[in-house]
């Protein structure tokens, strides 16, 4: 039996199968409602209001019962309210149903761009415009061979040269069009892989960073090498866990749960490109190679690879080396006869991402030691000059990007990005994303919650203010109202006050939020830590900080934090995208593609794993900045924190 729910304040309408839940009938109906673990009942972030009811007949119910999931994250005055969580309430009857601002899905600011970079232009897929003679009675030569002569004597192109099936189809008509007038698009110098009539055609590329959260894509001219469009979206698969573990534990579930993962990836990609060519006026059909990166996970759940066995030692990868292959085969809506190339892995959980980074930055043609540090849900490292080159990832987990954080969120309209806290009255000041004064400057109820760039700067102004110690721990002895217990008796300290936010409710970060923090940046630390000690090297000459969430944090709080090992603060370099730019790189330059297939054969991977002090080394990273090791470039912060002088003592 079908029930009728309605969505407000979408007025969004519609009929569902009885037992589907809030969220899923969310999605049916085109409403994103958050659910930043995927429908897993860990983040509770989904929660929603039951304010109206059409009850069915007596003893039967609107929504299923509460689970303890709800019974864990949801209040009793909101259970009062009406309040559940949309992936854990399935629908019984016909029901209407509130979507506070909280839970409303909001567009993700996306970091698009990476650093100014010279591309060499050397495309894999060239196009030629050839004027072939019409065939006679007197010269039954075929089309595709007069083709080939054509293509040979007057581009010096290979005798050997063959043509793909979907572009042979097209050639008989695509060839009497203009009187034969024709441009061929040829890959590698190997495959003619599409026809089009007349001799002034589109030659287009796209590359794709395919991240964990966000997918980048750019259009580009593989005749000039322009970048003629740019266009993201959070990375659909979130819905179905808002990392890497969490999809390959969904896709555990069987073929149809793989599938699922495939397929919307897939619909994500062609929405991208179809928004690329919406906006610069071409079409689908110019489009002829298309280039993506991404780490291990997106690279096998993009390919329909199960990719259950990277979740279990060994984590080993179903393929390393680089894959090429039709557009057709994965369903990509470019030229038929286009062409996919997706980067080689480097091995376990560092992928083509990784080696996207490694070929936009080339830190393996220099002398300076340098540390490249992605930082993601799947963080990724590597270790490199043109000595060493070695490299490892780190399970950061989502919380750096506001998941498994009481008020996080993605970065979009609203989200507080930047806070600062007075050590002397403990007074709090931040700023919002779309708001270019600060709160202090100019009061006003946006905020709607703390993104990763901001929470990293509560947690460093909470420490430098002495609100917590080197534990993480809140010292309650610090004089603010700010600093209190909720109602379930935990301790928390406010950021914004009710009046000052969107979703009428304090803007906190709690204990848990700070532990969270704590193990994110632990992991990143420990994976740092072990591929400098596999060298014997004491120090770095540069970090650089690639992705999104490195281009927007305080580099000073991060290493205040211990996010990263230490290194002067002018040498820690955020560099944007530049996974985004390793796929364009390798878009327009064929040789790129032989560069990155060598650095992941030569990058040494370290698992840490398997390293047999893994957990007491992690252990030490925990505390604030760390229990054992020293940050002089640090020290002028650092003395001036009142608890200082008690965590010098303790490290030595």
């Amino acid at each position: 039996m079908d029930y009728h729910v309605i969505f407000q304040p979408y007025g969004r309408r519609g009929d569902v199968p009885s037992g589907t839940s809030l969220l899923e009938a969310g999605q049916k109906l085109g409403i994103s409602i958050r659910s930043d673990c995927g429908g897993g009942g860990t983040c509770g972030k989904c929660k929603v209001q039951v304010v109206s009811e059409n009850r069915p007949p007596a003893k039967q119910t609107v929504l299923s019962p509460l689970t303890a999931e709800e019974l864990e994250y949801l209040t009793a005055e909101e259970i009062d309210r009406g309040f559940r969580l949309a992936c854990q309430a399935y629908v019984l009857a016909n029901v209407l149903i509130s979507i506070p601002e909280e839970s409303r899905e909001l567009n993700q600011i996306i970091l698009e761009s990476g650093v100014k970079r010279t591309l060499h232009l050397n495309p894999a897929v060239r196009a030629y415009a050839v004027h072939c003679p019409a065939g006679s009675l007197t010269n039954q030569t075929a089309d595709w061979e007069r083709v080939k002569f054509e293509l040979e004597h007057n581009h010096n192109l290979p005798q050997i040269l063959i043509i793909d099936y979907s572009a042979l189809i097209s050639l008989p008509d695509v060839l009497r069009k203009q009187n034969g007038e024709v441009t061929l698009y040829v890959w590698e110098n190997k495959e003619v892989i599409g026809v089009q009539a007349g001799l002034e055609s589109l030659n287009l590329g796209v590359a794709i960073d395919l991240g964990s959260t966000t997918v980048v894509a750019y259009l580009c001219d593989l005749t000039n090498g322009k970048v003629l469009g740019i266009e993201s979206i959070v990375n659909p698969q979130v819905k179905y866990g808002e990392d890497v573990l969490a999809r390959i534990t969904y896709a555990l579930n069987g073929p149809e749960s793989l599938n699922d993962l495939h397929n919307i990836i897939i619909d994500g990609i062609n929405s991208l490109i179809k928004k690329l060519n919406n906006h610069t006026h071409t079409a689908a059909a110019d489009i002829h190679d298309v280039v993506i990166v991404g780490n291990t996970v997106m690279h096998h759940l993009l390919l329909k690879i199960n990719p259950q066995y990277l979740g279990r030692l060994p984590f080993l990868a179903a393929i390393q080396s680089a894959v090429d292959l039709r557009a057709r085969d994965l369903g990509i809506q470019i030229n038929p006869g286009g062409k996919i190339y997706i980067l080689p892995n480097e091995g376990g959980f560092v992928g083509a991402d990784n080696v996207a980074d490694l070929i936009a930055e080339e830190p393996y043609n220099g002398d300076k030691l340098k540390l490249i540090i992605d930082i993601g849900t799947n963080g990724e490292i590597a270790l490199a000059n043109r000595k060493i080159l070695a490299v490892t990832s780190c399970a950061t987990g989502p919380a750096m990007e506001g998941a498994q954080i009481k008020f996080g969120m993605r970065a979009a309209t609203g989200a507080i990005e930047r806070v600062t806290i007075d050590p002397e009255n403990l007074k709090t000041d931040y700023k919002v994303i779309g708001k270019d004064e600060w709160a202090s400057e100019n009061p006003a109820t946006e905020a709607r919650g703390i993104c990763g760039s901001g929470i990293i700067d509560i947690v460093a102004e909470l420490f430098k203010s002495g609100v917590i110690n080197k534990t993480g721990k809140f010292v309650m002895s610090a004089p603010s109202a700010r600093l209190r217990k909720n109602d379930d008796g935990k301790i928390e300290f406010v950021i914004a006050w009710k009046e000052e936010t969107a979703i009428g409710k304090d803007i906190t970060i709690t204990q848990g939020d700070i532990r969270a923090i704590q193990l994110a940046k632990a992991a990143l630390y420990t994976g740092a830590k072990y591929l400098m000690s596999k060298y014997n090297i004491e120090k770095v000459d540069e970090i650089i900080l690639a992705g999104a969430f490195g281009n927007y944090i305080k580099p000073e709080n991060a290493l205040l934090l211990g996010m990263f090992p230490d290194c002067p603060l002018e040498d820690i370099i955020a560099v944007g995208n530049a996974a985004g730019d390793g796929a364009k790189s390798a878009l327009l330059d064929v040789d790129k593609r032989f560069e990155a297939q060598e650095i992941a054969r030569r990058s040494v991977l370290v698992e840490t794993a398997v390293e047999t002090d893994f957990q007491a080394q992690f252990a030490y990273a925990i505390y604030i900045p760390h229990a054992k090791d020293n940050f002089p470039q640090l020290k002028s912060i650092l003395e001036k924190i009142p608890q200082w002088d008690k965590i010098v003592t303790t490290n030595k």
